[in-house]
């Protein structure tokens, strides 16, 4: 074989050699299968490797590229957790857990309370420094729970903002921490009961020679009741707290038409009032019920007061309201029992459980030397009433 025909040979399977290396380079530009990708086969990468440079260098030294290798990124390779379970197919993104609905409501929960908090603590600071208000100062009050464990709430309503001058125009106990809805008890302040260390005397100068203990412990005397709390409230606090939970006035029915009577008109039928006409109409009694009106209607405010809560932006100004009122309180109620009891005081959002004494058939009307027309009444069939409603 002559020197030419060798090279023609050589040149001959060089060319052969180049057209499998183009086969194999075509195949490894295309697109894998979906479940055939692999970032890292060391198989298929032996199978798309470049022939090595021929033995003959004579002939290629002048022409040989050595071939570039494929370059991989790492930053692409997947690097396996063996803790944490893949998905099969890396390219596959695994869909998004969704939020659980307890969580949520949780959060939602959280930021409710906190919301509340903030508001209350405003409300109670701008009725502390509200100067139009002079500042009712905290009375010596030694309550006691009742035998069942519940601890009731003595309120108290008065047109002084003095600790202990003048007399008591309102007195009702509010049980809340007992069982069912809130229970309210609404005295009518001519009864003709023994106050100790006084006498025989209506009950509303009670408040007039002792201030709240001493109507604590009238009311213990006569009727059975014990009373843990008390809290007081004036006119003007009851007017601005009203107006601060009711901008537009309360929705009420009023029971008559008391127009000749008060600076402001009240029509008979339903209405909308302002903290002024709404304590116009509580206190009213010029009629022919005098103090039994007053007190029922009394219970009626309360329950309508309670009852438009529901409304949802009426919730929101709850609790700056809520600390308004506490700022122009008179009170030894604590903090922590306000808070405790939440729950209690929004379940008369669904109603009150109301009772007044004297209850029917338990009364009759008295002239006295001292306090002039009053009510005598049997305070025996009263506390058995009050021990049956309160469930002690």
């Amino acid at each position: 074989m002559s020197r030419m025909d060798k090279y023609k040979k050589i040149h001959e399977e060089s060319q052969k050699e180049d057209k499998k290396s183009s086969a194999f380079r075509r195949e490894a530009k295309k697109k894998p299968k979906e479940d055939e990708r692999s970032y890292f086969d060391e198989t298929s990468y032996e199978k798309q490797r470049i022939y090595q440079k021929p033995q003959n260098e004579h002939y290629y030294e002048d022409h040989y590229q050595e071939p570039k290798k494929k370059r991989f990124r790492f930053n692409r390779i997947p690097i396996k957790n063996p803790f944490k379970r893949s998905a099969k197919n890396p390219y596959e993104q695994k869909p998004k857990k969704k939020r659980s609905w307890r969580k949520t409501l949780f959060l939602v929960l959280i930021l409710l309370f906190g919301y509340s908090i903030v508001a209350f603590g405003i409300g109670n600071f701008v009725a502390k420094h509200d100067s139009s208000m002079a500042k009712m100062e905290k009375q010596e009050f030694n309550g006691a729970a009742s035998e069942n464990g519940t601890k009731n709430i003595l309120l108290l309503g008065s047109d002084t903002r003095d600790n202990i001058s003048g007399r008591s125009d309102s007195m009702m106990v509010l049980q809340v921490d007992g069982h069912g809805k809130p229970k309210l008890i609404s005295f009518m302040r001519d009864m003709y009961v023994d106050i100790p260390g006084v006498g025989q005397n209506k009950l509303n100068a009670a408040y007039a020679y002792g201030g709240a203990d001493l109507v604590r412990q009238t009311l213990k005397t006569n009727f059975g009741i014990d009373c843990r709390y008390y809290a007081m409230v004036d006119f003007q606090t009851f007017e601005k707290g009203v107006d601060t939970l009711f901008p537009r006035g309360v929705q009420i029915d009023a029971e008559k038409d008391m127009s000749a009577y008060i600076d402001e008109p009240i029509t008979k039928g339903p209405q909308r009032m302002n903290g002024h006409t709404l304590l116009n109409y509580a206190r009213f009694r010029m009629d022919e019920e005098g103090d039994f009106g007053r007190v029922r209607r009394q219970q009626q405010v309360m329950q309508t007061v309670f009852g438009q809560l529901k409304n949802p932006l009426v919730l929101l100004r709850g609790p700056y309201a809520a600390g308004k009122i506490w700022g122009y309180l008179s009170t030894d109620m604590p903090t922590i029992f306000l808070l405790g009891n939440l729950f209690n005081f929004a379940k008369a959002i669904g109603g009150i459980e109301r009772l007044t004494l004297p209850v029917d058939g338990s009364w009759t009307y008295i002239d006295t030397a001292n306090a002039g027309s009053a009510l005598a009444v049997d305070t025996n069939q009263n506390a058995q009433a009050v021990q049956e409603f309160l469930g002690e």
